[in-house]
């Protein structure tokens, strides 16, 4: 469904605009509100609401009593807020999210199919020129190719 990675700005008021292939995305399928919650690897992830359910229902069913659990149900549930986007395509990210992913000015909206990635144009830099080398080892370990 999201697919694709764009440059964006932080505004002076501090909004981002949403793709516009992302938000053609949204009124294709009726999409009004959408999640954003603290991501892994130091970005921000965005889920439709109907993702942001799947992934309510799958992690309120991992065990609260393992400690590991609590604390990554704690960080992302305490982090996730519901957003809608403005006439003009904006989004206002709360500041303890910016504060979390590094996000100043410049950043990075990434598609990952079910979900939308938004990364300080640093990190995702540093991620991709990390990772980029590896692409091939890591599908190969990943993907069964029989």
């Amino acid at each position: 469904m999201f697919y694709g990675e764009y440059e964006h700005t932080i505004d002076r008021k501090g909004r981002l605009i949403i793709p516009s292939k992302f938000r053609e995305v949204f009124k294709e399928h009726f999409i009004e509100k959408f999640y954003i919650t603290r991501g892994l690897d130091g970005c921000l992830f965005v889920f439709t609401e109907d993702e942001w359910k799947n992934q309510e229902t799958k992690f309120k069913n991992v065990s609260f009593t393992k400690k590991e659990s609590r604390k990554f149900n704690r960080l992302y549930f305490s982090g996730a807020c519901d957003l809608a986007c403005d006439r003009q395509g904006r989004i206002l990210i709360p500041q303890y999210l910016k504060d979390y992913a590094g996000i100043k000015k410049d950043v990075i909206i990434v598609g990952i199919s079910n979900r939308i990635e938004i990364w300080s144009e640093q990190r995702w830099k540093d991620f991709y020129d990390n990772t980029k080398d590896s692409f091939e080892d890591i599908a190969e370990k990943l993907i069964d190719t029989e």
